[in-house]
């Protein structure tokens, strides 16, 4: 797969991961299309998981119908965010506060069965870990799924994580730069803003990040949420040149792949999603994520194409994002 043989939809569809509703991917003709048209990936959620044989028979389906190889990926965090009940009859992993706390052996071992299992069905994507620190009690939407309220927890927690995924060769995707975890309120909801100094936020909420970035993490998600210190333009973190370019890519060095949260949660519902995902690409954003494949997201495609055509969109930033996929891609052996 090269990308110079690539043509400019097809790029950009290498940009996305969506997903679709239900079991059966072929009542959904847009996402076929988008498959056909080049999609880089595709997510689960609990609403396609029957059970273990359909999954797989799922997976395997789908790669029959690409154009391009394509990440399967899913939120499997263990705990509150796990999509494999169904198949499990339940939950059947800690969330990452109670698993750290069992000790670091009892979560090596752990993400060792998630990784395993992620393995066995085709997923070669993570959503996790979870790197925030969860500084504030009355968090929403974070709470036990950070590791700690302590930074160097987190930090300490997370190495082990990411060598264990690593191990198995499943894509490990840090969230929620810079820092979801002193959150008042959810991003899936509204847009959340953190409002701490510039020196809390670097010292506490995105020095996990920076140690996942020297540890070598492949590709990381930005959230949907305000942080004035750190752009005080009133761009969420997922949109923002400043925090995404100037800080996450020239300062801590990442040159892995840069990935939205959902961009259909209600944080960056206060942008249409030409505006969100031309902000995303210009502040050095690789990827989207849609939970669901709708004409919308055909359309977004062509305007995004035809708005790099003129200009608006940088075609610097579409090849960059591009080549960095590829280049994951075959560093996973997803593409051979």
């Amino acid at each position: 797969m090269d990308l110079n043989n690539l043509t400019l939809k097809q790029k950009i569809s290498q940009m996305f991961i969506t997903g679709f509703e239900g079991k059966d991917f072929l009542k959904n003709q847009y996402f076929k299309t988008l498959l056909k048209n080049g999609l880089g990936g595709v997510i689960f959620f609990s609403s396609n998981i029957e059970s273990e044989k359909q999954f797989k028979e799922l997976i395997n389906t789908i790669s029959k119908e690409v154009l391009f190889p394509v990440f399967y990926s899913i939120d499997q965090e263990g705990g509150r965010v796990e999509r494999t009940e169904k198949i499990h009859n339940g939950k059947k992993y800690l969330s990452a506060k109670p698993a750290f706390e069992m000790g670091l052996s009892f979560l090596q071992d752990q993400t060792k069965e998630i990784a395993l299992e992620l393995k066995s069905y085709g997923i070669n994507m993570n959503f996790a870990p979870v790197l925030d620190v969860n500084t504030n009690d009355n968090n929403p939407i974070i709470g036990e799924r950070a590791f700690s309220s302590n930074c160097d927890n987190v930090i300490n927690a997370s190495k082990v994580v990411l060598k264990e995924y690593e191990k198995y060769r499943i894509i490990t995707v840090g969230k929620h730069f810079p820092g979801h975890g002193a959150a008042g309120q959810d991003s899936h909801k509204t847009l959340p803003v953190i409002d701490l100094s510039e020196e809390e936020l670097r010292k506490t909420h995105i020095k996990p990040f920076e140690e996942a970035v020297k540890s070598g993490i492949p590709a990381i998600m930005c959230a949907h949420v305000l942080y004035p210190a750190l752009d005080n333009s009133m761009c969420p973190a997922s949109v923002s040149k400043k925090i995404i370019d100037g800080i996450l890519i020239k300062q801590l060095g990442f040159e892995g792949v840069i990935i939205t949260d959902d961009m259909e949660m209600n944080g960056i519902k206060g942008f249409s999603r030409l505006e969100a995902a031309t902000m995303a690409i210009n502040a050095g954003v690789n990827m989207f994520i849609f939970r669901n494949t709708t004409e919308e997201i055909l359309k977004l495609i062509d305007s995004i194409e035809k708005n790099a055509l003129e200009g608006n969109i940088s075609l610097d930033n579409i090849n960059t994002s591009v080549e960095k996929i590829i280049k994951l891609k075959y560093q996973y052996g997803i593409i051979q």
